[in-house]
């Protein structure tokens, strides 16, 4: 720590061989860890991956603090990170490991109905949607803001076992970029996180209501 009681420069590398090590102690400890691993600059490539990151960067309540998280999630800072029905929780490593909790409210059953109703007859395939392979208009409604399928800042609850003051400190908003990665991965887990069940979106032939301005949007 420096003589004014800020933590001293530390090197990108010497970041993650920090990162690699506290990784390491806890799976000699026997630990069951998921670490976000990201490959080149691109934090995610994904539709869902990347449709995720852009929710987080239009709400400005978080703005100040997602550029820090962004570097601490490139550096292999998020040792490990686990998403739940409702709750996503991670471990950090900075000065010392951290502990994060972020609690996503669940979506209303009549948002989802909404969202649902909206693109009736258009999704034909689970693997398409979790693809994000469906038609423009589709896909732009099940992410549109405010009654979408992502979470507004109103519905997240952040919490951080670090000592800094805000509720989104650099630690939360490199466990909330590792989500987007994981997304990646995993697209069905946004419809665990927020409660919802993603094969209620597939067409049926009884289908009544359809939504034609989606439907032919290419």
């Amino acid at each position: 720590m420096s003589y004014y009681g800020w933590h001293a420069y530390v090197p990108v590398a010497e970041k993650r061989r920090q990162a690699e090590r506290k990784l390491a102690k806890l799976k000699k400890q026997g630990r069951s860890v998921a670490p976000v691993r990201i490959e080149g600059r691109k934090i995610t490539k994904s539709f869902w991956g990347n449709s995720w990151c852009v929710n987080l960067e239009r709400y400005s309540d978080y703005e100040n603090r997602l550029p820090r998280g962004r570097t601490y999630v490139r550096n292999g800072s998020v040792i490990d990170l686990h998403i739940a029905k409702g709750e996503i929780s991670a471990m950090v490593a900075g000065s010392e490991v951290y502990q994060i909790k972020i609690a996503i409210a669940p979506i209303t059953r009549a948002r989802w109905k909404s969202i649902c109703r909206d693109c009736a007859g258009t999704v034909d395939s689970l693997v398409e949607l979790l693809q994000g392979r469906l038609a423009k208009g589709v896909m732009d409604r099940v992410c549109r803001e405010g009654d979408g399928l992502f979470p507004s800042p109103t519905e997240i609850k952040l919490s951080c076992s670090c000592p800094d003051w805000a509720d989104m400190c650099k630690h939360v908003a490199a466990a909330l970029y590792g989500v987007g990665a994981r997304l990646d991965e995993k697209p069905q887990l946004l419809f665990v996180l927020r409660d919802v069940d993603e094969t209620e979106m597939l067409a049926s032939a009884g289908q009544e209501e359809l939504a034609p301005q989606i439907r032919t949007v290419a």
